[in-house]
């Protein structure tokens, strides 16, 4: 895969990440729903931390403020080494398989960094109200967004039998977290390597061509 139809799906990420989370944020007050099916669910929240909301306040002895400017932080170098991974992916001429999936991971991490260090000073909250974009009151500042979550899949929601241990009578959702595209891209980024691992990381089409036209 070129370098091209990289930046071609990578882009085509971005702007629809970003599309659905301004529509969102400029739309709907938080923690407001609409239900598209009754599996599926448009719901507005804000995710501070890392994944599945954790925040670095929560295990270490460090203010919200600090922790989230820390994973910002973070972030913005684990996208320099994803991008650098992806670039040599590309100049390797690596399979299209690898370079589909660390493009993917790449464009689902560049979109929610982009919630993290811009979103705080472009929009207000969302408390009660819909927010505007370009605020003259800004509820926060550069690298410390929050990242805007609205898909909600909540494919099963029941209550745990009596009869269970320790979960009986207890409420079962499934499937609980809120997403959005970004973390979309990287989830199925990920999948690809660990589902096609041997075709990602398998030999290159130039040296498969090589070993072709040696065999031959």
């Amino acid at each position: 895969m070129s370098l091209k139809k990289s930046l071609i799906i990578i882009i085509a990420i971005l702007a629809i990440d970003q599309i659905s989370k301004v529509y969102i944020k400029t739309n709907f007050v938080l923690g407001e729903s609409v239900d598209v099916f009754s599996w599926f669910k448009i719901l507005f929240i804000e995710n501070e931390g890392a994944a599945w909301g954790t925040k670095l306040s929560d295990l270490l002895p460090i203010s919200d403020e600090v922790g989230k400017l820390v994973l910002t932080i973070f972030r913005l170098f684990a996208i320099v080494g994803i991008g650098y991974w992806l670039f040599d992916t590309i100049k390797k001429n690596s399979s299209k398989t690898l370079i589909l999936a660390v493009s993917l991971i790449f464009a689902g991490a560049l979109g929610n960094i982009l919630d993290s260090v811009f979103y705080g000073m472009i929009f207000n909250d969302s408390y009660s109200q819909v927010a505007t974009a370009f605020s003259s009151e800004p509820y926060g500042s550069i690298f410390h967004g929050k990242v805007v979550d609205m898909l909600y899949f909540p494919m099963i929601d029941s209550v745990w039998p009596d009869w269970v241990p320790v979960v009986g009578g207890n409420n079962f959702r499934f499937f609980e977290p809120v997403f959005n595209i970004a973390d979309t891209a990287i989830s199925t980024g990920v999948g690809i390597l660990i589902v096609f691992n041997k075709k990602a990381f398998g030999e290159s089409s130039e040296e498969a061509k090589t070993d072709k036209s040696d065999q031959e």
